[in-house]
């Protein structure tokens, strides 16, 4: 009896064309396969999926999984991808395999992959494999200390602060420009101190290598260093067979380095995004990455466009498409859906901010009565400030709301210490965690820290130096208990997660003798405990947690809302690759979008348009662009608070704003729409970075 062979299953069948081209490039014979390959995704055209299935057609044509690197921006995305991989993968393979399903080893954000490849060829360029990573937090901490060291915090004029000279060395760094031309374009008001800050960022370096530490700049620096060494580039790049990478127009320069020196033909190269989402340049990054990548490599580009939108009605993306094609430069797309809609955007004009507030809250209510969860509604602003009207009202109304910010996980005090005993127990020369674990012990303040410290600095073993140091009597028991805890933590035979264990068992006394809410910080160690057992060592933990933290502490949650639904207000920039049902834009005017701060060249103003299009382009069906008449702008000189007349943001012309429905409230002041005015190292790459600042 004849028998019917099973179908095969198409794994690709809910791809759409353009989707499917991407997923299937290079993989079909084709006499372009070797091309890199560019995809532009549209907002809302399903990038994350088509990425991941792309990953998964890779393994499935006998890709080594071992030795694909997946750059993604956070540690959640690259998880996220691997579920998807995972997920393709085992709709295809079905049950009918025993076989585990591939891992992707190399998954994960560029400094956290940066780190792994830097402590694997650390004796190679001139590192100690032992090293720490600093968080933002303790790189402030560190260039404050050396800030006040060369006694620029007591100069006649004020010196800047150490969080704005981190943020000046750090745009240096990651956009690999002179720091005169930084602080030129970015941070005028800095520039008559050019000469001191060189000085600073030259003596931060010599600090953070004196201390076997790296900050977060370091990880890319050090890591483009190494690409751009034609030896050690070629062999790390020979590692991989695949380089994909998500969100390209966030990348700044030198990621896009890193990209091109470990594929310098671009063969095996994917990279995703879209050129009208890069909003991030003020974090370094630059849209000339993805405008240009096409022709970066030896050969050029495979260029696929995701047009389809998944999330909008056609009505909103009629609006978006029309504000971003005016842009002066882009890769020409145009969205489109098979949603309809019912009805079209809204250009809502009020006469001011408090009027804005009181609409706000009317419609978020009205979209509620009509069957709109709260969560299912945002408020979008150019500027956290922006919201506060809005913020009262909703109070005064008892309409529940949550704002995107506040204090992250790695930013709390008990946390900080909880990583800091473990980052001293891992690097003994590590000067900012060993500063700060050392006066939890009563008695032991920073005269005595910091003569332990130099101590151990000159020593060729700072841990028999700590041991033998004489601590005040006050302390003495103390101490001892510590000394202790830090020999068994330094010499550790226990299975990783066992560190945290003994850390926290010692840490727990100190926690209640400082904190009035212990019980609710304690809460946060133990997720901190749970969070540890997730990683393979105390190295990985270290290095993974500090690149990529939680959001959330247990101490800054406020009571439960008797409501659980709550409305969404953030910022523009937080608000990237979210969505809503409906969507509230607050002061699209000149002056808000673009920002009066942000309109000094024409990059500038192309920022500020794209930034209005993230902003339409997280509404699903319910679009409202609010046009106040009148705005406060909060000055910072002596002539305090003043309000500005406003006319609709340049980016909304008269032809396109005939797109949107047009309303006027209160109805009574229609004049608001009337006219209004206007050593074995091959390369070294500590001495590179000391030599940047010579």
């Amino acid at each position: 009896m004849e028998t019917t062979a099973p179908s095969r299953i198409d794994p690709f069948e809910s791809l759409n064309a353009p989707q499917r081209l991407a997923v299937e490039h290079g993989l079909g014979g084709c006499c372009d396969d070797a091309r890199p390959l560019l995809i532009i995704a549209g907002a809302g055209s399903g990038k994350t999926n088509t990425l991941a299935y792309r990953v998964a057609n890779l393994i499935m044509n006998q890709a080594d999984p071992q030795r694909i690197l997946l750059l993604t921006f956070s540690r959640r995305a690259a998880m996220e991808m691997q579920r998807r991989v995972g997920s393709v993968l085992n709709r295809v393979l079905g049950q009918s395999t025993a076989r585990q399903l591939p891992s992707l080893p190399w998954s994960g954000t560029f400094h956290s992959i940066g780190a792994r490849l830097l402590r694997d060829y650390a004796g190679r360029i001139g590192l100690d494999e032992s090293f720490t990573i600093h968080d933002r937090s303790d790189s402030e901490d560190l260039l404050g200390l050396v800030r006040h060291d060369l006694g620029l915090s007591s100069t006649r004029n004020r010196f800047p602060q150490k969080g704005t000279c981190l943020s000046i060395y750090s745009r240096a760094v990651n956009s690999q420009q002179p720091l005169v031309q930084v602080l030129q374009q970015i941070f005028p008001w800095c520039a008559q101190w050019e000469s001191e800050l060189k000085k600073l960022f030259g003596a931060y370096v010599e600090a953070k290598q004196e201390q076997n530490v790296l900050d977060y700049d370091d990880l890319l620096l050090f890591w483009s260093e190494m690409m751009a060494d034609p030896e050690l580039g070629s062999e790390v790049g020979a590692r991989f067979d695949h380089v994909l990478v998500d969100e390209y127009q966030d990348t700044n320069r030198l990621q896009a380095s890193i990209v091109l020196g470990l594929k310098p033909t671009g063969q095996g190269v994917t990279v995703v995004g879209d050129d009208a989402q890069s909003i991030y340049s003020f974090r370094g990054a630059t849209v000339r990455n993805i405008l240009d990548f096409p022709h970066q490599f030896s050969q050029p580009a495979r260029l696929v466009t995701l047009e389809r939108n998944y999330r909008s009605t056609q009505p909103i993306l009629d609006v978006s498409n029309a504000v971003i094609a005016q842009a002066t430069e882009r890769h020409a797309k145009n969205l489109w859906t098979d949603k309809a809609g019912s009805s079209r955007p809204q250009l809502v004009m009020v006469p001011d901010e408090a009027e804005q507030a009181r609409w706000v809250a009317n419609r978020i209510l009205e979209h509620r009565e009509a069957g709109l969860t709260l969560k299912s509604q945002a408020v979008l602003f150019r500027a956290s400030s922006h919201s506060a009207a809005l913020e009262l009202e909703l109070t005064r109304r008892q309409i529940p709301f949550v704002k995107f910010g506040g204090l992250k996980f790695l930013e709390a005090a008990h946390v900080k210490d909880m990583l800091a005993i473990l980052r001293f127990a891992q690097n003994p020369r590590g000067r900012m965690a060993g500063f700060r674990v050392v006066q939890l012990i009563p008695g032991i303040g920073p005269a005595h820290a910091t003569r332990l410290l130099d101590a151990m600095d000159v020593a060729a073993d700072p841990t028999a130096t700590l041991e033998s140091f004489q601590m005040p009597a006050s302390a003495a028991t103390q101490w001892q208990a510590f000394v202790q805890v830090y020999r068994a933590l330094r010499h550790s035979e226990r299975a990783w997660p066992a560190d945290m264990d003994l850390a926290k068992r010692w840490y727990g006394p100190h926690l209640e003798r400082l904190h009035d809410d212990a019980p609710a910080r304690r809460a946060d160690v133990d997720n901190l405990e749970r969070i540890a057992s997730g990683y393979a060592s105390r190295e990985r933990f270290l290095s993974e947690l500090t690149l990529d933290p939680p959001d959330a502490t247990s101490d800054q949650s406020g009571a439960p809302h008797r409501d659980e639904d709550y409305v969404i207000l953030s910022t523009i920039h937080s608000a990237k690759g979210q969505e809503w049902t409906s969507v509230h834009v607050l002061n699209v005017v000149d002056g808000c979008i673009p920002s009066d701060l942000s309109t000094g060249s024409q990059v500038e103003i192309e920022e500020e348009r794209r930034l209005l299009y993230v902003a339409m382009t997280r509404a699903k069906e319910h679009l409202q662009l609010l046009v106040p008449h009148r705005f406060y702008v909060t000055q910072q000189s002596a002539l305090g608070d003043r309000h500005l007349y406003a006319s609709r943001t340049r980016f909304i012309s008269d032809a396109l704003a005939t797109k949107f429905e047009t309303l006027v409230w209160p109805s009574a002041t229609a004049e608001g729409t009337g006219a209004q005015p206007a050593g074995s190292a091959s390369i070294q790459v500590r001495e590179r970075a000391r030599s940047a600042w010579r």
